[in-house]
C-alpha cells in the first residue's frame, strides 16, 4: 500500500477511554475518531499494485486448461488475472474482474447473461470465433473491441480451425459491492440469430441513427457492440499524420457510445493508443486504476518506482494515483479499460499531469 501522511492524528488512549470502547462495542457501535484516518484519507492509498502477465506464460497454461476441461465443465474456460496486491478476490483492479478465455475449435460457450457489464478485447482471432449478443452475431478478430452490456444474453462459438482467445473485462466487483447481482440462463444453447453480423454497425456506427431513435436513457449502454480494430487503427493512424502526439498520452481515442457521445456502457471506459517509434512519454497520474493489452509493437511503462517492458499482448495494470509514463521503441499500440465512466458519473474522476 502507498504511504502518505495521515488526514487526521488519532486521539491518545487511556484505561477509561478503552474501558469506554469496550462498552460501544457490546453495543454494536464504534468511536469515529480512532478509525477516521483511515476512512477520510489525503490521497488515494490502493491495495492494489503495478502488475503485468506475460501473455505466452498465460496462454500455455489458458491451453493447458483447455485440454483438462470442456467448456461446458466450465461454462467458461478462463484464468483469472489477479491483481498480487489483492490475491483471491477475483480481481484485477479495486473496481474491476479480468481474465483470458479460450474457445477452442468448434466450441460453444451456452447462452447466459448476468447484471455484470462485460467488454471483450481480442487477443487472438481470425474472425472464426464469435460472440452473440441479444440476436446478433459479430465475428471476432484481433484487435477487435467487443461489449456485452449489461443483462443481455451472450453466447460465444467458434467455427474456425483455430484457437481463440480474448481478454474479458468485467465491472463485477462494482455489481456485488451493490449486491445487485443476477443470472440466468438462456433457455437455449445458443439464443436465436435475429440480426446479420454488422446490423448494428450500420445503423449506428456511420455518424448516423436510425430514424427518430432515442437511447433508453442518458447512460444507456452503445446500440454498437463491436468496434473493428481496422477502423480503429485507422483512425489513429490518420490523426498522427495530422497533428503532434499529446506528450503523455501520444495519439489516444476514448470508445464512444455513438448514439450519445458518452461511454460505451456506464461502468467501464476504454481506450486505444498509439505511441510513436521513439516515444518518451511524460508522467501522469489519474484515480482510474487501468488495465492496459499490447496490441503492436513493444515498449516499456514506469509505474511508480515499477518498469515493466511489454510487447504484443502482454497485460499489465496501474493503480489509481500512481505515476504512469510509456515509452515506445517502435510504433506500438496499448488498449486500456478503467473505471473511469463510473467515477466520472459519481462526480469523482482525478487526473494530474507530471511535468
Amino acid at each position: 500500500m502507498h504511504e502518505t501522511a495521515s488526514f487526521v492524528v488519532k486521539p491518545e488512549t487511556s484505561p477509561e477511554r478503552q474501558a469506554f470502547y469496550e462498552r460501544l462495542d457490546r453495543v454494536d457501535t464504534a468511536p469515529l475518531w480512532e478509525v477516521l484516518n483511515r476512512l477520510v484519507l489525503p490521497e488515494p492509498q490502493p491495495n492494489i499494485v503495478p502488475a503485468l502477465w506475460q501473455y505466452e506464460e498465460v496462454r500455455a497454461l489458458l491451453m493447458e486448461a483447455g485440454r483438462l476441461l470442456t467448456v461446458q465443465e466450465a461454462e467458461r474456460r478462463v484464468l483469472v488475472l489477479e491483481n498480487p496486491g489483492i490475491r483471491g478476490a477475483s480481481q484485477v483492479t479495486q473496481s474491476l474482474y479480468a481474465g483470458l478465455q479460450l474457445i477452442q475449435p468448434g466450441e460453444v460457450a451456452v447462452s447466459h447473461r448476468h447484471t455484470a457489464a462485460a467488454l471483450r478485447f481480442i487477443v487472438e482471432g481470425d474472425g472464426g470465433g464469435y460472440t452473440a449478443v441479444d440476436g446478433e452475431r459479430t465475428a471476432m478478430r484481433t484487435g477487435d473491441f467487443v461489449l456485452t452490456p449489461s443483462w443481455t444474453f451472450h453466447d460465444h462459438g467458434n467455427l474456425g480451425s483455430v484457437p481463440v482467445i480474448w481478454m474479458d473485462v468485467l465491472d463485477l466487483p462494482i455489481v456485488n459491492m451493490f449486491d445487485t447481482s443476477f443470472a440466468e440462463h438462456h433457455p437455449q444453447e445458443t439464443q436465436p440469430v435475429a440480426r446479420n453480423d454488422g446490423d448494428a454497425l450500420a445503423r449506428f456506427g456511420a455518424n448516423m441513427a436510425p430514424l427518430e431513435y432515442t437511447p433508453k436513457r442518458p447512460t444507456s449502454p452503445s446500440p454498437v457492440f463491436s468496434y473493428p480494430y481496422s477502423r480503429s487503427r485507422e483512425a489513429l493512424q490518420h490523426l498522427y499524420a495530422n497533428g503532434p502526439a499529446d506528450p503523455h498520452h501520444g495519439i489516444k481515442l476514448q470508445y464512444v457510445n455513438p448514439a450519445t457521445g458518452g461511454y460505451p456502457m456506464p461502468t467501464i471506459a476504454a481506450f486505444l493508443q498509439l505511441l510513436p517509434k521513439g516515444f518518451a512519454g511524460k508522467a501522469y497520474r489519474s484515480t482510474d486504476s487501468t488495465i492496459y493489452c499490447a496490441v503492436e509493437g513493444r515498449g516499456r511503462t514506469h509505474i511508480g518506482s515499477r518498469t515493466f517492458s511489454w510487447g504484443p499482448r502482454d497485460i499489465f495494470v496501474a493503480p489509481s494515483w500512481q505515476p504512469v509514463s510509456h515509452e515506445a521503441g517502435e510504433d506500438a499500440v496499448l488498449f486500456s479499460a478503467s473505471d473511469r465512466a463510473a467515477q466520472k458519473a459519481l462526480g469523482l474522476w482525478r487526473e494530474e499531469t507530471i511535468a
